[in-house]
């Protein structure tokens, strides 16, 4: 039966992506926007979305955190709908904040990390910097559950398969350590729970945050680059690269793991404290997350 029910998944994906892909790019996304605020905030997993509103933005006024939570599923259903436009996106429609920083890494002879958030839509800078910043890139991915689907959406985002992806997993370390040797610049989502990972600070809750991103930079002498992505209206977006995230103290020793988590988390509140709408609010980022708001 999941065997059947996962055939059934990617089949209808495939379908609304060759739909959306056929539809001019804004037609696509407001068509996307529509599915996604008319259907999303029917699930139950908004109530999910709610509570974490409620535990990270406690001042936010209840009828301000619904509408956050129905911008939020237009925002995704965006962001679904604009895949099979990726490049076109990347082509015309993003600017650019602090492109210095992409020639630093593109001539520095060495890779580097680059983290960021499931904001926006968090799919553009993986192609962008490939694409326009002319960096040598992989994604470091957490493995989607239905295979098949996961198939159709690779063939979307990635047909001509330049984007390095790397699945999380020891052959995927294994991966990640040959990746930064050979100069690969990484680019690392770390707003997602990771339960073998530290506790740290994250809009003044416990967070299990994977502490990979600042270990890295600092065993390979790497910048370890925020990278932010925003939706500015429909299908119009900006990138800003920020300066490289400090991984010693003045004394030139590596800071704990945890205060590198804690910096980079507070850049990700800055960011959606910004646009909260934009923020996937969905997943179980804290422990107890129904206790929240109560």
């Amino acid at each position: 039966m999941k065997r059947l029910r996962y055939y059934a998944e990617a089949a209808l994906v495939f379908i609304l992506m060759h739909i959306f892909k056929a539809l001019p790019l804004d037609a696509a996304s407001a068509t996307g926007g529509f599915i996604g605020r008319t259907l999303g905030p029917r699930l139950a997993v908004s109530r999910k979305a709610l509570r974490n509103i409620a535990r990270a933005l406690p001042d936010m006024p209840p009828a301000e955190q619904q509408i956050t939570l129905l911008h939020m599923w237009d925002n995704l259903g965006r962001t679904f709908s604009e895949l099979p436009h990726l490049k076109t996106i990347c082509a015309t429609r993003v600017e650019l904040i602090n492109g210095h920083i992409a020639d630093d890494l593109r001539n520095d002879n060495k890779g580097a990390i680059l983290f960021g958030a499931h904001l926006a839509n968090w799919e553009i800078p993986l192609i962008y910097v490939i694409e326009n910043l002319n960096l040598e890139f992989g994604a470091v991915y957490r493995e989607p559950n239905n295979p098949y689907v996961a198939r159709v959406m690779e063939k979307i985002r990635n047909p001509d398969q330049r984007l390095r992806g790397i699945a999380k997993s020891r052959t995927g370390a294994r991966d990640i350590i040959r990746a930064l040797k050979e100069n690969i610049h990484l680019g690392i989502f770390i707003d997602q729970k990771y339960n073998e990972g530290i506790a740290a600070p994250f809009f003044g809750h416990p967070a299990m945050t994977s502490p990979a991103f600042a270990e890295l930079g600092q065993k390979f002498v790497v910048p370890v680059v925020p990278l932010q992505i925003e939706r500015l209206n429909g299908a119009n977006f900006r990138v800003t690269l920020h300066d490289p995230l400090k991984l010693y103290d003045d004394a030139g020793a590596p800071l704990p793991a945890l205060d590198c988590i804690a910096n980079a988390h507070r850049l990700l509140e800055d960011w959606i404290r910004a646009r909260p709408a934009q923020w996937l609010w969905l997943h179980r980022r804290w422990p107890d997350d129904k206790k929240a708001g109560e």
